[in-house]
């Protein structure tokens, strides 16, 4: 009697409220994705599929984040498919681009964009997926590293710990060997509070960190703005450094209202 085949792990992808780079950062493994595909069952991923494979799911990667009451429910329905569900990008990890509506009233751009206010239905912030639900492993990013997250999906197919960076930019730059842009040339860098994992891209284009990964763990963000500061980037300037694509992060949300 013939051997039944094992079952292969379900993944599934979802998304909320973003743009969909990190789907993208995804579908741009190519090759690697084949491997990917291979390996586990793509169950549900209607950015590259329009199969609906039923749960519950081994694995569910999750972009963007929490704006609608629909959405807020939804995220509920998913956690509860899902066995493992990983965050992916700055919308699913901070609430996005789209937090910056936290420090503002959303009634008055409502009003400002849409002809017909009254058709919009939307919550007062935008915040990330593990304000709502139990989040088992977090990708930073805007967009994420597509090969972190091929590490994190092979790890955990082959029941390994994923290795995920916690230390800051900088030391990204000095194992490179990268010239630190703030102290050799007064450009206002968030490299020495923003976790590692971009691969060094900015500062090696001589431009400042932008933190598109998000506050490393414990940052000093008040030595940092206070350093800046103290060399020149203005009070506005400060806080904008740190409302950017992690605007809804703890830390960072925490030092760009000190500088209000």
């Amino acid at each position: 009697m013939a051997k039944a085949k094992p079952r292969k792990p379900k993944l599934a992808v979802w998304k909320f409220s973003s743009c969909d780079g990190c789907q993208l950062s995804l579908l741009d493994c190519e090759d690697e994705l084949l491997a990917v595909a291979d390996a586990v069952e793509i169950a549900y991923f209607l950015e590259a599929t329009r199969a609906q494979g039923r749960g519950p799911y081994d694995i569910s990667l999750v972009e963007g984040s929490i704006t609608t009451p629909h959405d807020a429910e939804r995220i509920h329905r998913v956690r509860r498919q899902s066995k493992l569900l990983i965050t992916i990008g700055a919308c699913a990890t901070a609430g996005g681009i789209q937090a910056l509506r936290n420090f503002k009233d959303v009634d008055g751009f409502i009003s400002a964009v849409y002809p017909h206010p009254d058709y919009i239905e939307t919550l007062r912030k935008s915040t990330a997926i593990h304000d709502h639900v139990r989040v088992d492993y977090q990708l930073r990013g805007c967009p994420i590293d597509k090969h972190q997250l091929l590490d994190v999906v092979g790890s955990l197919l082959n029941l390994r710990k994923p290795n995920l960076p916690d230390h800051s930019q900088c030391m990204e730059c000095k194992l490179q060997g990268t010239v630190c842009v703030m102290v050799a040339r007064g450009v206002p860098c968030l490299g020495p509070v923003t976790q590692a994992g971009c691969g060094n891209l900015c500062p090696t284009c001589q431009r400042g960190c932008y933190g598109c990964f998000g506050p490393k763990e414990a940052p000093n963000t008040t030595s940092l703005g206070d350093w800046l500061a103290d060399h020149g980037t203005g009070r506005r300037d400060v806080k904008h450094l740190f409302r950017s694509f992690n605007a809804g992060a703890t830390a960072f949300r925490r030092e760009s209202e000190a500088r209000e």
